[in-house]
């Protein structure tokens, strides 16, 4: 049975204290987009899709988080505040801003799955001018209670691996540092390709490194760590093709290697790295 058919809601991890500066963050954040759209929009201005991130690629170095931590400064997006996640950020809203554009040049329709309220992706596609119809942005978790609506953009209670949708319904998803956390993968790429129409993208990062380091005994938000390595992302791309997902450009041995491991985990004293892999619908 999945969460979704039981009806349970995840309890937030961290306590009530880290959720009350999560919600903290969460209003500044849309008060800012709100505002900063609204300002923009009786301005005409606008911005380039982000570059630098190919839309499948392993974060190699500290510098290139860096890189994009001043990419999203030139085109004036809220930072993530784990510096090192606006290199995935970057990379998934140019791949659905270039990969996944409909009626208009903007996608229509775009998910991000196991989403959080703070988190950059809604809100950087929101001050591109996707979501300007009702449902056109929307943020689904386990942890979510009743739907709440930021900017336009709807959070709801949602299973990644049962989403209650209709097929070929999206034009994208996002599932950013989520699959790591013991997501059912067959169940949720199965799922995902079926939401999504022909041609749509679904986008993941996740911790990565060539040589992951010995998670044996760490515990993080209820499941076991996880950290992936080389075989175990061979076997995701061969079992989203499985399903009708192709991935986009290509991720050789040398490609999977990285020089660097520019992200700790500070709760669990890791070093690794982040991977991006983007998939499009046959």
């Amino acid at each position: 049975m999945t969460a979704a058919e039981s009806g349970q809601v995840a309890a937030p991890p961290g306590g009530r204290a880290l959720a009350l500066a999560k919600r903290g963050a969460e209003h500044a954040l849309w008060a800012r987009v709100a505002s900063q759209r609204r300002l923009e929009a009786r301005r005409g201005t606008t911005r380039p899709a982000p570059t630098g991130v190919l839309p499948s690629a392993v974060l190699q170095t500290r510098d290139e988080a860096k890189a994009a931590v001043a990419q999203a400064r030139r085109l004036r997006l809220p930072l993530h505040r784990d510096r090192v996640k606006n290199w995935d950020a970057l990379g998934a809203v140019g791949a659905v801003l270039t990969l996944a554009s409909g009626e208009g040049g903007l996608p229509q329709r775009v998910m991000d799955a196991g989403s959080a309220r703070y988190s950059p992706i809604l809100p950087w596609l929101r001050l591109y001018g996707v979501g300007a119809t009702p449902g056109g942005l929307i943020g689904t978790n386990l942890e979510f209670g009743a739907p709440v609506l930021r900017d336009g953009v709807v959070f709801r209670y949602g299973d990644v691996t049962a989403t209650g949708m209709p097929d070929g319904h999206l034009d994208a998803i996002t599932c950013m540092s989520v699959i790591e956390h013991g997501v059912p993968l067959a169940a949720f790429l199965r799922e995902s390709a079926r939401i999504l129409r022909p041609g749509g993208i679904l986008v993941i990062s996740t911790d990565y490194d060539y040589e992951p380091p010995d998670t044996r005994g760490k515990v993080a938000y209820g499941v076991p760590v996880h950290i992936f390595g080389p075989a175990q992302i061979r076997a995701l791309i061969s079992d989203a093709a499985e399903v009708g997902l192709d991935l986009v450009g290509e991720l050789t041995d040398d490609d999977l290697r990285h020089p660097e491991r520019p992200c700790h985990w500070e709760r669990v004293d890791l070093d690794y790295t982040f991977i991006l892999l983007t998939f499009r619908r046959r």
